[in-house]
């Protein structure tokens, strides 16, 4: 086999194969399916300080290429966590990483110094880019002001691995990678759902309760790609790339493009086994091509630019 750990900040990965929030749940609904610690990484469901019921349905619509969603982050809130899941998830054999979310930059905060004195999180997906949450969310994700004055709340309180997911619903998405390292983030992940809309013409009301939702599924790839590229050159801390990746080949573009790890997300609520499907089938690319590790291909399409 090839070797394909990488590392984000000090943090060690297996390798560069990771699942995505909302849509792995909290792992173990897919101990069925797959060998969960077999990865590098789960992303566990967005959490909250306090429970959330989500929006009301309907709050899911299929679209060409892709889904619409406007769950808004139903969970249970961080005092269940702690109780219920958390003693669930510590025999996992990977790097369990939390999803956090607010309404307020206090959330944020508080939710931080909560994960962080838990043991066996070794890292926080901070998400200031949920396009379908009426409060915080997106207001934090294309907001430059705002988005620096969470990360930098967070990150004076956190200590372990902050990894800022970013929205592609800005005009200019280094920006806020650039906002993102400046204030002190070991990583950053993009992109979330890009803000979508569908129409029911039988009823001839929209088809999302909140009229607009997150788009995700292969329709955002190429955008997720080309962001994923303009963001790796424009930082030096590692770039988590998702959009869109169903095959071996999608995430395969990802590391060329500049990712340092992937993450897996609407692809898994289709075929529960795609994200070690795709992992086999990096394996298998790099020893075919005769690369040694996954490094050899990350940012490949740069390397003849003198980076």
């Amino acid at each position: 086999m090839a070797d394909l750990s990488v590392k984000i900040g000090n943090l060690s990965f297996k390798n560069p194969v990771i699942t995505a929030s909302g849509t792995f749940g909290n792992g173990s609904e897919f101990d069925d399916f797959i060998d969960v610690s077999s990865l590098g990484g789960i992303v566990l469901k967005g959490t909250t300080l306090e429970p959330r019921e989500g929006n009301s349905y309907p709050r899911m619509a299929e679209t060409p290429s892709g889904m619409l969603n406007s769950v808004g982050l139903q969970n249970k809130g961080i005092d269940y966590f702690e109780r219920f899941i958390y003693p669930r998830i510590c025999n996992y054999d990977t790097n369990v990483i939390v999803n956090i979310n607010g309404s307020y930059v206090e959330d944020y905060v508080a939710l931080a110094e909560r994960v962080g004195r838990l043991e066996k999180i070794p890292a926080i997906e901070l998400n200031i880019s949920c396009p379908n949450v009426r409060m915080g969310g997106m207001a934090f994700g294309t907001n430059p002001d705002s988005a620096r004055e969470v990360i930098r709340k967070v990150r004076a309180v956190y200590s372990k691995i902050l990894i800022v997911k970013l929205s592609p619903n800005v005009t200019d998405i280094v920006q806020f990678a650039r906002i993102s390292e400046e204030e002190g983030a070991d990583s950053i992940s993009l992109i979330n759902t890009l803000l979508g809309m569908a129409i029911d013409i039988k009823s001839m009301k929209p088809a999302l309760s909140t009229v607009t939702g997150g788009l995700s599924g292969p329709a955002v790839k190429p955008v997720a790609v080309r962001m994923v590229w303009q963001v790796a050159r424009a930082v030096k801390i590692p770039v988590i790339g998702m959009g869109g990746i169903r095959t071996v080949i999608d995430a395969l573009e990802f590391f060329m493009a500049g990712a340092t790890a992937v993450e897996i997300g609407t692809a898994s609520l289709i075929e529960p086994r795609t994200s070690v499907t795709i992992l086999d089938g990096i394996n298998n690319y790099l020893k075919e091509k005769g690369f040694q590790s996954i490094y050899d291909i990350i940012g490949y399409i740069n390397k003849d630019q003198g980076r």
